[in-house]
């Protein structure tokens, strides 16, 4: 049966050579999520206005809330199926896909008819103003009518990824990011449709990009395939599947939580231009940090198969190589921030007020963003492997136990400056953290892999 050699060769193939294979589409796959987001960004200030921008700021935490409950399922029965596809499990990962797409449906219309309730009083609660509201209100509504599709997408676009084609995954996204980028200057200039424009390009392109997952996934030809028998849900699955996505799910919830603190805080200390300079800041952080999701989304099949077929050698080697390649991305993500942060938020607007606000916050956000690839790769490593109790823990640690905290206490002291010191100092100290916990689990590898 076509796909079955895939398998096989995650456990047999050069770590090196796998993880380029795996982590390449996935890099330019998340890269092109992030230029999808920006492009929004850039049409959205430069033809509706600065305001606009810090109205589609105002949805960045219901995003993130809705890419939880994404997360929840698709990357946690992503990971349930390379474990299952290593330990040669075909029969329990094709039910996984059919789960996937059955709990995507029920999550995502249950968060958009919740959300549609009681939108205007969340956008309120998020930071939002009179003046900023109602744009935010125009993008969410849209968006929330076509979580379903989104919610769908993503997951399938995960289990593409855990069952051999990585590249079709690649695919599939980019199809998303060209299609966006067409629509938008043609909704928002052309049909004058605004800031609600952008939305609509979004979900039209995510429903193209979900009609042709399904086609694939159709072909019976394929290891991983729709059939009957396949979509009743399991308790055991189910069960599993959020279990292991609890990590990513708390992690974004988290986020949710945080990006409130922040914009409250950024309204409360410098108003809605410093929301917007916040969104400005996040679109381009954003682009970095989609990479190095990418480089941890190549990791996390070979990491799961090798560790359900117990080559801890190979585990440990492919999370080291994805540490450095992470480390090098926030690198220059920080080299990018501190010499030329100007020039970068021009891309956004021509508002000098937004400009010179969001110069400024760049600068602190990334004075220790060299060492966020570490702490992102630790995190995801151990979701990868299954230790969904690790995870979690580094995933809050820096989000609850250090950030939030530090967002509390540090703007009774230096206003909105205390807002932008509070993000690198808790990465700093998350990673230390994270070095302590990778260092204690390479020792278990290397017991572990002592010969039989």
């Amino acid at each position: 049966m076509a796909g079955q050699f895939v398998p096989t060769e995650l456990g047999t193939q050069s770590i090196g050579k796998l993880l380029v294979k795996y982590a390449v589409p996935a890099i330019i796959a998340m890269t092109a999520a992030s230029l999808y987001n920006m492009v929004d960004s850039i049409f959205i200030g430069r033809g509706v206005g600065a305001l606009a921008i810090s109205g589609l700021a105002l949805t960045f935490p219901l995003m993130n809330l809705a890419a939880a409950f994404g997360a929840l399922v698709g990357v946690g029965a992503a990971t349930l199926a390379s474990v299952k596809l290593g330990q040669k499990d075909y029969d329990t990962a094709q039910r996984i896909l059919g789960n996937v797409l059955i709990l995507n449906i029920i999550i995502g219309f249950i968060f958009s008819v919740t959300c549609l309730i009681f939108l205007d009083p969340i956008l309120y609660f998020f930071g939002g103003s009179d003046q900023t509201v109602s744009y935010a209100r125009d993008y969410m509504e849209v968006i929330l009518y076509g979580n379903i599709i989104t919610h769908i997408y993503l997951g399938l676009n995960a289990m593409l990824r855990s069952s051999g084609h990585p590249q079709k995954a690649m695919y599939a996204t980019i199809a998303t990011v060209v299609i966006n980028a067409i629509l938008d200057p043609i909704f928002i200039f052309v049909f004058d449709w605004g800031i609600r424009g952008a939305a609509i390009a979004t979900i039209i392109a995510q429903t193209v990009a979900l009609l042709w997952q399904i086609k694939l996934f159709s072909n019976k030809n394929e290891l991983l395939h729709f059939h009957r028998g396949i979509f009743r849900l399991k308790r055991a699955i189910v069960l599993d599947s959020l279990a292991i996505g609890l990590s990513p799910f708390l992690m974004n919830m988290a986020s949710c939580l945080i990006i409130i603190l922040i914009n409250q805080g950024l309204q409360k200390y410098g108003g809605d231009l410093a929301i917007g300079a916040f969104g400005i800041i996040n679109r381009v952080v954003y682009v970095v940090v989609m990479i190095v999701l990418g480089l941890n989304q190549g990791m996390q099949p070979i990491a799961g198969y090798n560790f359900g077929a117990r080559q801890y050698t190979r585990v440990t080697q492919v999370l080291k190589y994805t540490i450095f390649g992470a480390t090098i991305c926030t690198t220059i993500g920080f080299l990018l921030g501190m010499i030329c942060p100007g020039e970068v938020v021009s891309i956004f607007t021509k508002d000098e007020e937004l400009t010179k606000i969001a110069e400024e916050g760049f600068r602190y956000i990334v004075m220790f963003f060299p060492v966020v690839g570490f702490q992102m790769v630790a995190s995801n490593f151990f979701q990868s492997i299954g230790m969904a109790g690790k995870a979690i823990f580094l995933s809050l640690t820096r989000q609850l136990i250090f950030l939030l905290p530090l967002l509390l206490i540090l703007p009774q002291f230096y206003g909105q400056t205390g807002i932008w010191l509070s993000m690198p100092i808790s990465d700093l100290v998350a990673s230390i953290l994270s070095a302590i916990m990778l260092m204690l689990q390479f020792r278990a590898f290397k017991k572990a892999s002592t010969p039989f």
